[in-house]
């Protein structure tokens, strides 16, 4: 029975020796910290490792942090370069990788694998900036190990030489997880020198912090001229971003000064015609700066002009609609897109239906349709003024882009960069489209329900990113960053302002749209305030056949068919026979609901011929998936951790 328990206990014992000499573990990790008189550091690590081949096959990876934060918390850069790196007193290959914040030296070579056991590795480096200035003392807070390494240190030690007739005047340490105050070493103060050591092994994620408070004037400090430089390398960011925005505003305050300045406005007076004879369409064109909606209102409006000149005949089917050619022979001086869509209905008595199954023919006759018009009246009334607002995106791109290549934005900064980037594009969108639903909005009830959308999409937005920002930049705000969001959010606004606003009309188009302008006054005046016009013609079917084109063509065939179905009523009452246009074939009607029919059918025109169109080609899309593997410890610089390769 001894001799089974004495085996045992010897198989218990050689599989715990087993699993300890498998273990990965640094077994001594010692810094010499050399402190210059001019503050930089010269720093050996000397980190002796055990290896099993485990998550140390090839080598170690060392992590170095290259910013603080000073004593108002923003964030500062360090000075940082490697000097020679070693293994087991040869020198090692070894390469870098930018990280958040810092540096990653991988020691090592992928090509050659490390035996197991023990290795000594040597790592040696400058940095500066790393000597805090205080009116009453010089201060070296010094993160020995860092606090994110993977593996154990059972011993941690350090030794830290001041310049020559310098003497340390107080000592402290730290050890455990980053913000620990735990006090595992001891100190020992030889004047210009000061050593340190652990008293108990570091686990993962543990390390050992060091002060050193030396006299005021110890270590010089920075020269006017490289506090100069400092301060510039530091705000760069600043500079960056609100030298771009100046840039910016400046580009487009010339640009819009130069060609984007509307002309001043004429004085607008009711008319009961189109300005210099102009067809609906050209009417919508220049009201609309372009062709809105594409072109489909100015070519529902050019068909019922040609109904109404009797050159085609309209056929409502509620789900579509037809269009007849007459006989009747069309003069000379037709408008050039009115001459595009009699051309593409042939001869007399021959149609275009306007249904899906005929969606390809109506796409393509729309086409026709605002190629003919843009090719005539392109740049003459109106100048979007491209090439200054392409210039103008350019140079932001430029501006943001040299923030990125010559800034020094954290990865969270980016984030945030992004942020009022987004934000600013919304509201900005979200603004103009708010303005625009407002303006083509018919009806009270059409303004509410439009502002009630919009509120309710402002509302989810809110929402959803309000405490996202709210908490970014609550970090943006501790790390001194909110200066550059708002710069780089005002780069953005400015350009989506000035794409509204460099669009300016010709002097011609200002005068046409003065014009345009008389006659929507026209169209949706009160029957008192028209019939008080001087010169005013009166109300009838030919007069209200003439400009029921012009009112779709304007947004305003409501208010226009709603004023001839009170005429029509007061012409029944007076025993005038029922009005019947001969250009429109549908259900029959009242002269009660004249309005409700004929205008909305004319109003609902280019929404048939849109629904009419193929519907676009289907785009596959694809997923995907992805995967990733006061003082305390872990304050003052230095610092970092690392892992094995």
């Amino acid at each position: 029975m001894m001799r089974i328990a004495a085996l045992l206990v010897l198989w218990l014992w050689l599989i715990a020796g087993g699993a300890a000499r498998a273990e990965e573990y640094f077994d001594r990790y010692h810094s010499d910290i050399a402190v210059a008189k001019n503050g930089t550091l010269t720093v050996t690590e000397t980190i002796r490792v055990h290896a099993e081949g485990n998550n140390i096959r090839r080598g170690i990876y060392r992590d170095f942090p290259l910013t603080f934060a000073d004593a108002e918390g923003r964030e500062r850069e360090v000075g940082f370069r490697i000097v020679g790196v070693e293994r087991d007193g040869r020198p090692e290959p070894y390469r870098t990788e930018t990280i958040r914040r810092g540096i990653r030296i991988y020691f090592g070579s992928a090509d050659v694998l490390l035996d197991t056991g023990f290795h000594d590795y040597r790592l040696t480096y400058e940095t500066t900036r790393q000597i805090r200035f205080f009116d009453t003392h010089d201060e070296l807070f010094w993160n020995v190990t860092g606090t994110e390494w993977a593996f154990p240190i059972r011993r941690a030690s350090a030794t830290v030489t001041l310049p020559q007739g310098v003497d340390a005047q107080e000592l402290t340490y730290f050890t455990g997880p980053f913000g620990a105050k735990d006090r595992n070493a001891r100190a020992e103060n030889r004047g210009n020198r000061a050593t340190f050591e652990t008293t108990r092994a570091l686990g993962p994620h543990e390390g050992l912090t060091i002060g050193v408070k030396m006299p005021a004037g110890s270590i010089d400090k920075p020269t006017v001229a490289e506090e100069r430089a400092l301060f510039l390398k530091d705000n760069r960011n600043l500079f960056l971003a609100f030298g771009g925005l100046v840039l910016v505003v400046g580009y487009y305050l010339w640009a819009w000064v130069s060609v984007g300045r509307d002309p001043p406005r004429g004085v607008v007076v009711p008319r009961w015609d189109a300005p210099e004879g102009m067809s609906p369409a050209l009417v919508n064109y220049i009201d609309e700066k372009g062709f809105g909606g594409q072109g489909w209102t100015a070519i529902s409006a050019s068909f019922l002009n040609l109904a109404v000149k009797g050159l085609v005949e309209l056929q409502d089917l509620k789900t579509s609609i037809t269009v007849t050619r007459t006989d009747k022979q069309a003069a000379a001086d037709l408008p050039t897109g009115e001459k595009v869509l009699l051309g593409a209905l042939g001869s007399a008595g021959s149609s275009l239906v306007i249904e899906k199954s005929n969606g390809k023919r109506v796409q393509t006759l729309g086409r026709d349709f605002r190629d003919a018009m843009e090719k005539e009246h392109r740049r003459k009334y109106y100048l979007a003024n491209w090439p200054q607002v392409i210039g103008g995106i350019l140079l932001s791109l430029a501006c943001l882009a040299s923030l990125v290549l010559f800034g020094s934005l954290p990865e969270e900064g980016i984030v945030l960069v992004i942020l009022p980037v987004f934000a600013s594009v919304f509201v900005s969108i979200f603004s103009v489209a708010l303005g625009q639903n407002l303006r083509r909005a018919k009806s009270l009830g059409a303004r509410i329900l439009a502002v009630a959308i919009i509120a309710f999409v402002g509302f989810v937005f809110v929402s959803v990113f309000g405490s996202i920002a709210v908490a970014l930049f609550a970090a943006s705000a501790a790390t001194g960053h909110l200066p550059l969001f708002a710069a780089i959010g005002g780069i953005v606004v400015a350009n989506l302002v000035f794409f509204f606003l460099m669009g300016a009309p010709t002097p011609l188009g200002r005068k046409m749209m003065d014009g345009i302008a008389g006659l929507r006054q026209y169209l949706t005046l009160a029957e008192k305030d028209r019939m008080n016009m001087a010169g005013a013609p009166e109300m009838s079917p030919r007069h209200f056949e003439t400009l029921l084109p012009y009112a779709v063509a304007l947004g305003v065939e409501k208010p226009w068919s709603q004023t001839f179905d009170r005429w029509l009523l007061a012409a029944a009452a007076a025993g005038a026979a029922a009005y019947q246009p001969v250009w429109y074939h549908g259900d029959s009607f009242s002269s009660g609901s004249f309005s409700d029919r004929v205008g909305g059918f004319a109003g609902s025109m280019a929404g048939t011929m849109t629904s009419s169109l193929p519907d676009p080609p289907k785009s596959s899309s694809s997923g995907f998936s992805s995967g990733s593997g006061g003082g305390s410890s872990g304050g003052g610089g230095g610092g970092g951790g690392g892992g094995g390769w």
